[in-house]
């Protein structure tokens, strides 16, 4: 069986790749040892693999010696993170969990530390930022590790269910709205992330000898939106890739053949952050892109082989998907 594909933004590695340049480093290094061709740097619609983007992560951090990539003032020595994880595995739910990660953090970081607020129904995870406005990336940078942490913790990706950053909005805005949540609000007096209140009482599911395989996905993991393998979403998108586009069941003959209710999948699916028309959409978008960037094909053959009736309605979907036009893509292959 194929291997989940997802794609990721060029903005995240133009971002990633200004860590480096600010320590007077030269990028070209980097990019071909994560295998991404230097000429995509400056193409906004690129996109890279996770694997690739995981990559030039890793081999920054090591450089460096920062696996917060010189985006605090102290910074957060090789290990770090693997330190933080061990100890959290013994917390009895993700509330417990999460005030532990803050704790730690804030031993490691000078500039930034994180806390835990419970607003009526919702949990909120607060940044606070000792220097004023950081740039987006930095906090969102904090916050992945965290909430990808949280997800892979109680098994799950956690329903996100607002956010805010206190920096402007970026052209790539759209982006971290696919990596956090649709709601999220710029130039906020206060960085944060909201996820339902009772999930805080989720138990941690997982053990140190799962954390060597976790380890081995960070952060490939937490840039496609979460995904559990053992997951429904993830169990769903396998059942997907078996048959063309065109083919794929409505909800209903998938609740038949996943044994499901019809409210018993939209609630399984809701609880781990997603929907079925979501996880149609994604697939689509990466299978797109994939054919657009790794073949000749035309997009109209494209179009036909993702079940569009008619050309038109892929050009709409696709630039709904990226904003971008699909021959946008054929720049030159991931």
């Amino acid at each position: 069986m194929k291997p989940e594909r997802g794609t990721i933004s060029i903005h995240f590695v133009q971002e990633a790749l200004r860590c480096v340049q600010g320590r007077g480093l030269a990028m070209d290094g980097f990019l071909q040892r994560a295998g991404i061709p230097s000429a995509f740097v400056s193409e906004p619609l690129s996109r890279v693999s996770p694997a690739q983007f995981g990559a030039l992560w890793r081999d920054i951090a090591r450089e460096l010696d920062d696996e917060f990539f010189g985006l605090d003032s102290h910074p957060a020595r090789q290990g770090t993170y693997v330190l933080m994880c061990h100890s959290v595995l013994d917390a009895h739910t993700l509330g417990h969990a999460l005030k532990r990660i803050f704790r730690f953090m804030r031993l490691v970081l000078d500039d930034m530390h994180g806390s835990l607020e419970v607003e009526g129904e919702q949990a909120v995870l607060q940044l606070h930022d000792r220097q004023g406005p950081q740039r987006l990336f930095a906090y969102a940078t904090f916050l992945i590790m965290v909430y990808g942490l949280a997800c892979w913790l109680t098994g799950r990706r956690l329903q996100l269910t607002e956010g805010a950053f206190r920096c402007p909005e970026p052209d790539a805005s759209p982006e971290y709205r696919v990596l956090f949540c649709e709601q999220l609000e710029f130039d906020a007096p206060q960085t944060r992330l909201c996820l339902r209140a009772v999930d805080l009482q989720l138990p941690i599911v997982q053990n140190a000898s799962t954390l060597k395989s976790f380890f081995k996905d960070v952060p490939d993991n937490f840039l496609v939106k979460y995904r559990n393998p053992k997951s429904l979403a993830a169990r769903i998108r396998r059942r997907l890739r078996e048959q063309p586009p065109g083919q794929w069941p409505d909800l209903a003959v998938l609740c038949t053949e996943l044994h499901f209710t019809e409210a018993t999948l939209r609630r399984r699916l809701k609880e781990e952050g997603h929907s079925y028309q979501s996880l149609k959409d994604d697939l689509r978008r990466d299978m797109a892109i994939t054919r657009l960037q790794d073949s000749r094909r035309s997009i109209e053959d494209i179009a036909i082989d993702l079940g569009f009736a008619e050309p038109a309605a892929f050009y709409r979907a696709f630039r709904k998907w990226t904003g971008a036009k699909p021959s946008d893509y054929r720049m030159g292959r991931v």
